[in-house]
């Protein structure tokens, strides 16, 4: 492969729309035959809709396929064939590897792949790496600590795959990893944004190492909706002199959508590798048009041992009207993940986005990065508070800063908050997946 040719796969990157459509279909009515034939949760879920493979007959027929919720998965797992259950289409012998979910929102799902779905993994990474501008003569350093959650190893192999070299962070602390990029004069790595500024900050502040001098040129972040937020990714460009690019998937999917080098204001979806539907929340209704939002429903076309078959996945996104000028034809949802259903609430009869908080807080000069956000009730009123963390130095600018925060906060949701200030490092830090959001109300 040239280094210098723009795309991974020019022949999929840049089918005609009309094509990768006819492609999607052709994949579905395979891997829902597949889950319908292999699966014994499958098979009785569409039996008991109605639903079997011969009535795939064109994309509207997927409509009526019956939606997978991970609450089904947890059902049905730790049962024989131990530990995934009815959802294994492959004996246990074909299993080569194990990850499972991170459980914040209850019991982990196990995930099986085959050698042949690792592979698929990787090649979808192999996609998302190659558009956002790594080659084969960057020093790609991976600070996360390798665990059963699939993080970014799947990152990690389609890094070699397109030859980079992968340096693994694994069970380094922050400082050590920041010495060991120092030392290796690494050019990109990949990371939470919570992480990223959280290194950042321990450089600058316990060591004395101004991160923006180490030489990082390209940061891909996944886990968090962050470098898809405006404030926070420059927040981190800025804190590293580098280009951070956003990626999201999951557990139970896989790597469906990437931030290309034109950065569009979005992502990509790999619709070579997977189907994407958005759903109205309220009725349930497909929406193809751009500029209205809904939770996705999402198929991986590729995937076998366990399949991923219209899964309710609970990502906020919209589809783009843009093309983006890097020529691929793949489409786009505006602003990348804008949240989950989950964590959209209702606060004083108003829908709450948690991103858009995160997005204020970010914007304000004099504030650090660690927020964290507390619903809960005073008799039959709902109340919300913000704690947020002064820089040093901005102790004379609490007040201004307050008037800043409570208007902008009032512009972007629509609220009123509670403002509570705190001493630079008072409040918790994440090495991951930060949660920065607590409704008290559901406790």
């Amino acid at each position: 492969m040239l280094a210098n040719q723009p795309y991974w796969n020019p022949v999929l990157e840049t089918a005609d729309p009309e094509r990768l459509r006819a492609l999607q279909l052709k994949k579905f009515k395979k891997i829902f035959r597949w889950a319908y034939d292999q699966s014994r949760f499958h098979r009785a879920l569409y039996d008991r809709a109605g639903i079997g493979p011969e009535d795939i007959r064109n994309r509207e027929d997927i409509r009526h396929v019956p939606k997978v919720e991970k609450s089904m998965m947890r059902d049905i797992q730790r049962k024989d064939p131990f530990p995934y259950g009815d959802a294994l289409c492959v004996p246990l012998e074909a299993v080569t590897a194990f990850r499972q979910t991170s459980g914040t929102t209850g019991q982990p799902v196990y995930q099986a792949d085959t050698w042949q779905d690792w592979e698929w993994w990787a090649e979808c990474w192999a996609f998302i790496l190659w558009a956002q501008g790594y080659r084969p003569s960057d020093r790609v350093f991976i600070p996360f600590g390798y665990n059963i959650f699939v993080a970014f190893w799947a990152g990690h192999y389609a890094a070699e795959k397109i030859g980079c070299e992968v340096v693994p962070g694994g069970v380094l602390d922050t400082q050590a990893r920041i010495l060991k990029i120092q030392e290796l004069k690494a050019t990109a790595m990949m990371a939470t944004p919570t992480y990223v500024l959280g290194m950042a900050d321990t450089a600058i502040r316990k060591m004395g190492i101004d991160p923006s001098g180490l030489g990082i040129k390209k940061i891909t972040c996944a886990g968090e909706p962050g470098a898809s937020i405006p404030a926070t990714k420059k927040r981190m460009q800025n804190a590293w002199n580098a280009r951070v690019f956003d990626h999201a998937g999951a557990t139970e999917i896989g790597a469906w959508s990437f931030e290309c080098e034109a950065q569009p204001g979005g992502m990509h979806v790999n619709d070579a590798f997977f189907l994407v539907e958005i759903e109205d929340m309220e009725t349930g209704e497909i929406i193809d048009e751009p500029g209205r939002r809904g939770k996705m429903i999402i198929t991986a076309l590729d995937r076998f041992a366990q399949p991923c078959v219209r899964f309710d996945a609970k990502d906020i996104i919209e589809w783009d009207t843009a093309t983006c000028a890097c020529g691929r034809t793949f489409r786009l949802i505006k602003g990348g993940v804008v949240g989950r259903a989950d964590d959209i609430t209702k606060v004083k009869g108003v829908l709450l986005a948690p991103s858009a908080i995160e997005e204020v807080v970010r914007s304000i000069d004099g504030l650090g990065d660690e927020y964290e956000v507390i619903v809960d009730k005073l008799g039959d009123v709902d109340r919300i508070k913000l704690k947020v963390e002064l820089q040093s130095g901005q102790e004379d600018r609490v007040k201004a800063i307050e008037g800043q925060l409570k208007d902008r906060l009032r512009l972007k949701t629509n609220l009123g908050y509670r403002i509570e200030f705190y001493d630079y490092g008072r409040l918790p830090r994440y090495d991951v997946k930060a949660r920065r959001f607590k409704d008290m109300r559901k406790h």
